[in-house]
């Protein structure tokens, strides 16, 4: 949910005020919550609502026209109230002149602001990928035969890497990584520069440890390292197209959000996969997988998964069209865009590290579950590449039903989990998402 600002909307002041009395007492978050205002999406959202010098200003969304204003006021308590608020009488304006009706009226908005839940979408996503990292890693490499008789049900500990519960991977440092460098400004050298942090000086890592990494990765840091460029470290070739740039991408749909040609969004994309994974396939599967997100994430519409494949589907084709990509390499995600992947059986779903299995498993995977938790675990018990596929649909169901889905426990147990937590909060700050 984005944050309202006074600068977000046209707002044309009250020209006729009356001032009304009333008695609204709020709580400490309720009064957050009616901070962060209500910027229109849709053509429900009747009104643009924001907060600025301690007033909270109400504009009708279609004629920008001020109705309501309200001074709140801080209590010794550390609670809020709002003794009296002001209505526009400028009948040309606002036709409403009975008093008791907007009373009723203001009440009821200020109800529903300081009483709504809050979507961050930073959080939801950042925790939904490291939870699903984490419960991914114990069992890293183990095949699916293994895993139907002896199938992940919570978060364990040791496994594969012989590490503590909640010991999150290479995806989730390289995430963080990433978000990291964006709660400053976006910076290709310094986003480069973080992966070799990680690698040799443990920038995020769970426990001062790096205990796992991708081939292709490695040598593009080691690149780095040397001086190359970062646009060009990755390998380019075919064969090296695993789901290292997917699995510590996430993070960038915040950056892109506002980019509204695909082009320009493909573009940014490409920079930021082509640090370790330079192939037009892993740049697509990149842009696919952040196109899907975003339409998950949409503030104020809430499409449902369904819709979201679908608009995604659309988007990638307009894409390759507009940007000519080569016909061979499209037909690699037909799969996935011809809109029927929910109809291919587990048989038929891989789970190596390749990056296009990894991208078929996890949309897979969320499309034929109904919460987080069911999931991430349908994603790992396929085997194999388990922290990746776990990680990576994990940030996509972590958007879509919200952290508050994650199973709290094991949100307790991850490592940093206090850290991660100050990041997604600069994060939220960075690009003005609401919480609370």
């Amino acid at each position: 949910m984005e944050i309202a600002t006074k600068d977000r909307w046209k707002a044309i002041p009250m020209t006729k005020p009356k001032i009304l009395g009333l008695e609204i007492l709020l709580s400490e978050i309720q009064f957050k919550r009616l901070k962060l205002g209500l910027v229109p999406y849709q053509m429900e959202d009747k009104w643009f609502i924001y907060y600025e010098n301690n007033h909270v200003f109400f504009h009708r969304s279609w004629t920008r026209f001020e109705i309501f204003r309200a001074k709140i006021n801080s209590l010794d308590n550390g609670c809020y109230s709002i003794n009296e608020f002001y209505v526009e009488q400028n009948e040309e304006i606002y036709n409403e002149l009975h008093d008791q009706n907007n009373i009723s009226n203001f009440k009821s908005q200020i109800e529903y602001l300081s009483n709504r839940k809050i979507n961050n979408h930073v959080k939801n996503a950042i925790f939904g990928v490291v939870v699903g990292d984490a419960l991914g890693v114990p069992v890293e490499f183990k095949s699916r035969e293994y895993l139907a008789q002896n199938p992940l049900t919570d978060m364990i500990g040791y496994g594969t890497y012989n590490q503590p519960a909640g010991t999150w991977s290479d995806d989730s440092s390289l995430t963080l990584c990433l978000a990291d460098v964006l709660c400053n400004n976006f910076d290709l050298q310094t986003i480069g520069d973080s992966f070799v942090k990680w690698y040799f000086d443990k920038l995020w890592t769970p426990h001062g440890d790096v205990f796992d990494i991708g081939i292709s990765t490695r040598e593009a840091i080691l690149r780095l390292k040397n001086g190359e460029k970062p646009e060009i470290a990755g390998n380019w070739e075919e064969n090296s197209n695993g789901n290292g740039s997917l699995m510590r991408i996430l993070p960038l749909m915040f950056e892109i959000q506002n980019l509204r040609k695909s082009k320009d969004r493909y573009n940014l994309i490409k920079k930021v996969s082509s640090i370790t994974h330079g192939h037009v396939r892993s740049c697509l599967a990149c842009f696919y997988y952040l196109e899907l997100a975003s339409f998950i994430a949409s503030d104020g519409i809430g499409y449902p998964l369904k819709d979201a494949y679908s608009f995604a589907n659309f988007s990638f084709k307009k894409l390759v069209e507009e940007m000519e990509i080569n016909p061979e390499e499209t037909k690699l995600f037909k799969r996935i865009t011809d809109g029927k992947i929910t109809s291919l059986t587990e048989f038929e779903i891989q789970s190596t590290g390749y990056v296009l299995h990894t991208l078929e498993a996890s949309i897979w995977c969320l499309l034929t579950t109904k919460s987080y938790q069911e999931a991430v675990l349908k994603a790992i018990n396929l085997g194999e590449d388990t922290d990746t596929t776990g990680a990576v649909v994990g940030g996509l169901a972590g958007l879509f039903y919200g952290v508050d889905s994650i199973p709290k426990k094991w949100i307790e147990t991850i490592a940093r989990k206090n850290d991660i937590e100050d990041l997604t909060n600069k994060l939220s700050d960075k690009y003005k998402i609401a919480r609370c």
